[in-house]
């Protein structure tokens, strides 16, 4: 679902949440606006974090001796990044169907 403003403009999906952890959105009108290229660049920053996790992560669930403590960190860092994916998803899904 789309959300929208009060004059019926599409609201970006920002890759951040307010502290309390309800979602923020940003005006869509101006996709070039400094708040949407900073949102840009986070969505991009945390896909490479993702990533890395993703990279780092399958090695250690492989390994057989991998003890409790690490196989926790590994499944929290997971799914903190498919967290922030499904998120960006969600964003730019709403975006493509705009166009």
């Amino acid at each position: 679902m789309v959300m929208r403003d009060g004059t019926g403009t599409p609201l970006r999906l920002l890759p951040w949440t307010t502290a309390d952890g309800r979602p923020c959105y940003l005006s869509a009108e101006d996709p070039g606006s400094r708040l949407s290229r900073m949102a840009d660049e986070l969505e991009a920053e945390l896909l490479g974090s993702a990533t890395y996790v993703l990279a780092a992560a399958k090695p250690l669930l492989d390994e057989p001796g991998t003890g409790k403590r690490e196989l926790r960190f590994t499944g929290v860092r997971l799914a903190e990044a498919l967290g922030d994916a499904l998120r960006i998803a969600e964003s730019r899904g709403a975006r493509l169907a705009q166009e």
